[in-house]
């Protein structure tokens, strides 16, 4: 599945949208904090409110907690960042290398929450990677119709 926003340049040869923000961090779950920190702050600065933020930080441990426990010791996780085509959108990529094909399980915990809390929430496995991506909307964000939504 190709994850693609017209407004935003591509990365060379991809069909996927260059990040805003773009972090590589061990697969260890002691920089959890670091991806959550980092989302509260680029979240401050597109306006978000309190309840915003702290909604989005809970989303992240809970993506996360599902990601990085995949990944193959000594590997690396991938988070991406990339705002939206309009104010008050934040679209977040978390991603691991993993010799194995993980399995979601839609019923558990951690997707329950991540999906309560983001919009369009997805995960997606294949060519040695694991990845949950889902997107955010500040309660002050113009709400859309349509794809973009």
């Amino acid at each position: 599945m190709a994850w693609t926003r017209q407004d935003q340049p591509q990365q060379a040869g991809t069909t996927e949208p260059r990040p805003d923000v773009e972090l590589r961090l061990p697969a260890e779950s002691v920089y959890a904090a670091v991806v959550r920190t980092t989302a509260a702050g680029l979240a401050a600065r597109l306006d978000f409110t309190i309840d915003d933020i702290e909604d989005l930080r809970i989303a992240m441990s809970e993506a996360t907690a599902l990601v990085i426990p995949t990944a193959d010791p000594g590997s690396d996780v991938f988070c991406r960042f990339t705002f939206g085509p309009g104010a008050g959108l934040l679209t977040v990529e978390i991603e691991a290398e993993t010799t194995d094909e993980p399995t979601l399980d839609p019923n558990g915990f951690a997707w329950q929450v991540l999906d309560t809390l983001a919009q369009d929430a997805s995960a997606r496995s294949g060519d040695g990677r694991f990845a949950i991506r889902f997107t955010v909307r500040s309660q002050l964000a113009p709400q859309m119709s349509g794809p973009d939504r």
